[in-house]
């Protein structure tokens, strides 16, 4: 399983309690693919900006998609800039995704066969693999999880994980929930002055 893969699991999981926001989870997924590349050796990271290496099949096909995906030219793609791009709509691709290889299902209504609701995880392997990771504190995973709104705090980066890469990537998401929430929280105060003038009238 990937990082990406555990952390829309733990999503789904957690959603219940507490709804994710689908665009913090969406920059977080990215971020997440970032460091599946990378392991993969699909890319590497100079400073913020990612380059690619040579492609070859993950055996995931969202991280394969991710893989295809990359600016293949200079002055190449920032890391926060892949965020923005790739994470558009993606935590709706990994639920979809996720539904596709049996991970989740949709309960069904008990008097009409329409499918309803929104997809919940099925006992599986994948799903004890997720939980145990998260369980046992993983500390990208924790700290992506935290930067979707999932959980408490990051977790200290230990040492051995504390380079560059892990680093950039996550100051970039962080930033970049930042931004999101700012823009948020700009749409709200929009909209009561909106609301406001019309209730003027």
């Amino acid at each position: 399983m990937t990082t990406a893969r555990d952390l829309a699991i733990v999503a789904l999981d957690v959603a219940t309690d507490k709804p994710v926001e689908q665009g913090d989870l969406s920059l977080a997924l990215a971020a997440a693919e970032v460091f599946d590349l990378v392991e993969a050796k699909a890319l590497v990271l100079d400073g913020d900006r990612i380059l690619p290496s040579a492609q070859s099949p993950t055996g995931d096909r969202l991280l394969d998609e991710a893989a295809a995906a990359l600016v293949r030219r200079e002055p190449y793609e920032s890391v926060e800039d892949w965020l923005w791009r790739r994470g558009r709509g993606l935590s709706a691709a990994y639920v979809d995704d996720l539904e596709r290889v049996g991970l989740t299902a949709r309960p069904r209504g008990r008097r009409i066969p329409l499918r309803t609701g929104r997809s919940v995880l099925v006992d599986s392997a994948a799903r004890s693999a997720a939980e145990e990771r998260r369980a046992a504190g993983e500390p990208v995973l924790a700290a992506l999880a935290a930067a979707a709104g999932i959980g408490a705090e990051p977790p200290e980066i230990p040492e051995e994980l504390a380079g560059d890469t892990a680093t950039t990537v996550l100051a970039a998401v962080g930033n970049a929930v930042m931004e999101l929430e700012a823009v948020r929280q700009r749409r709200q105060i929009e909209d009561a002055a909106f609301d406001n003038v019309w209730r003027g009238y």
